[in-house]
């Protein structure tokens, strides 16, 4: 079985990149300290925790957005690859120098009603662009990916769980009603997120049917490290048989998966669904290099 080399991004998918991650990146930072931050109000994950610790030690929001995320970036990298880790650095900084830079802004409103709303959407919508393009603002998700796989709760329990004791945290650090006026501003992120990423779910069922069903289902394999079974199919019209990949990933790779599908055969139909919950059987993934 030949080994599959991790290919370059084309400069215009790179520029693509560059753009939305800094946009989503920007995004984020604007949410935090131009609604959020100035009025009490935090995010989830380790965003969550480093408005905290700011606030407490009064050193910049951007210095602990960036230090308490670089361990999860080597986490990236070995769990999704170099891509990711690259995209990740990136976008958590951009994140960092925007929030020092528009920390002496004035917050455009005191009120929490807007602020919350206002806040959470920006939240959402700046986390889904650069999960959409290939990396991550948080480092939670991929240690609960990480936990999910020697436990029996879903990423989502995990990263529920997580949130819940920093939620809990922020009520006492500020105080109570900041803390629910957080968890309604990290809801209405969440949802934005599936809004902006179409959907976009824990895990993910995968359906490919490709005359180079081989090759792609081999370069799934090394460059995603993930399982893949091939099932055997014949076309209703035409009564020819077809070969049918099956997979399931987490939804970090989602973007990966496309890219190497598409670079291997452009015409090739993919069927993507969400699902609730795997286990058993062999999903797992292996260390990519």
């Amino acid at each position: 079985m030949a080994t599959h080399q991790h290919l370059k991004l084309t400069k215009l998918d790179l520029m693509f990149r560059i753009l939305f991650i800094t946009l989503g990146a920007s995004l984020m930072a604007v949410a935090l300290e131009i609604f959020l931050v100035p009025n009490n109000i935090i995010d989830g994950g380790i965003v969550g925790i480093s408005i905290i610790v700011s606030h407490l030690t009064q050193l910049p929001l951007g210095l602990f957005l960036f230090l308490l995320n670089l361990p999860f970036l080597f986490l990236g990298y070995k769990q999704i690859g170099k891509t990711f880790a690259m995209s990740t650095l990136y976008g958590v900084t951009v994140m960092s120098i925007d929030t020092a830079l528009l920390h002496s802004v004035p917050p455009l409103t005191s009120n929490l009603f807007l602020v919350t709303v206002f806040g959470g959407v920006l939240l959402g919508v700046g986390v889904g662009l650069v999960i959409r393009f290939g990396g991550s603002l948080d480092g939670t998700e991929i240690v609960a990916i990480l936990i999910n796989k020697k436990s029996p709760f879903s990423v989502g329990e995990i990263v529920m769980f997580f949130n819940f004791f920093i939620m809990i945290t922020a009520g006492f650090v500020f105080t109570w009603d900041r803390a629910m006026y957080s968890l309604i501003a990290y809801y209405i992120a969440f949802k934005l997120i599936d809004v902006t990423l179409e959907g976009f779910d824990e895990s993910k069922a995968v359906w490919i049917i490709s005359d180079e069903s081989t090759e792609i289902g081999s370069a799934i394999m090394d460059r995603l490290g993930r399982g893949v079974t091939y099932l055997n199919g014949e076309g209703a019209f035409t009564g020819s048989s077809k070969r049918v990949i099956f997979c399931v990933i987490n939804r970090l790779e989602e973007a990966k998966l496309k890219s190497i599908v598409h670079e291997l055969d452009n015409h090739a139909f993919v069927a993507i669904g969400n699902i609730h919950d795997v286990k058993g059987g062999r999903f797992k993934k292996k260390d990519i290099h």
